[in-house]
């Protein structure tokens, strides 16, 4: 199935290069770096536990609200119309004292939905059906019926949940594109993240972009170099139509 929302940096053109590489058994499955979940959504159930992580607070608040809340987030998007007035209207009232949560994350999914790109800043011009949307939400919700959602830095979430038997999936903000993405994340994190990975007790599975920085803080685990169409193939003229990405493992 597909996730129910972009997000930047999100696997949709590349999660099948990822899952191919999957070890034959594992039954813990961790996705640290969450996102819009297109990895986890891939299939309708990964393993026996499975965890969905992000450090984005608003995130995970929308995910918890698909999970517990569907019918509620629902019948408070119902209230909702696509337009420019709306959307900046939410970006200043989804973090206001005295929202609830699911008012909160039905402004969320409408700035995800209708910006551009999904940058939640500016409004995107482009037809949505939210009824459509709205009515997907009880599909995702099912799929969700078994995740455990958590919201930690990644380095505390392993501390929790890796264990021998475990697959750990990770897409970090790619080096040097971290300004793109509302939680930060330093060049100290990326080294910070590959200190951690040397010592997990369970397999990873990690995704970065093709740069030399990358390539040298992991070269002793295997490295594969893969293509994926561009993201802007057929908007902007003048595009290589392949951007290539490292899917690194420690097996």
């Amino acid at each position: 199935m597909n996730s129910f929302i972009g997000w930047i940096g999100g696997k949709k053109l590349l999660r099948k290069e990822i899952v191919k590489r999957f070890p034959e058994k594992f039954n813990r499955y961790i996705e640290v770096f969450g996102g819009a979940a297109w990895v986890l959504f891939s299939k309708d159930k990964l393993a026996n536990m499975e965890v969905y992580n992000d450090v984005n607070s608003d995130l995970v608040n929308l995910f918890r609200c698909v999970k517990y809340h569907c019918g509620e987030l629902q019948k408070e998007l119902s209230f909702m119309l696509n337009s420019r007035e709306l959307f900046y209207d939410f970006i200043n009232q989804y973090n206001t004292r005295g929202m609830t949560d699911i008012q909160r994350a039905a402004r969320f999914f409408m700035l995800i939905k209708t910006s551009y790109g999904s940058n939640l800043e500016s409004y995107g011009c482009v037809k949505k059906d939210i009824n459509i949307m709205t009515k997907y939400l009880t599909d995702i919700q099912e799929r969700l019926s078994g995740v455990v959602i958590e919201n930690k830095d990644f380095q505390n979430l392993l501390k929790v949940y890796d264990k021998e038997e475990a697959l750990i999936y990770l897409d970090p903000p790619y080096y040097g594109t971290e300004r793109y993405y509302q939680a930060k994340f330093s060049e100290e994190d990326h080294m910070r993240l590959c200190d951690c990975l040397k010592n997990v007790k369970g397999k990873f599975i990690l995704s970065y972009n093709n740069c030399e920085f990358v390539r040298d803080l992991y070269k002793s685990f295997n490295i594969d170099e893969v293509a994926r169409n561009h993201n802007l193939t057929g908007r902007y003229k003048n595009k290589d139509h392949k951007y290539n990405e490292l899917i690194i493992r420690n097996y």
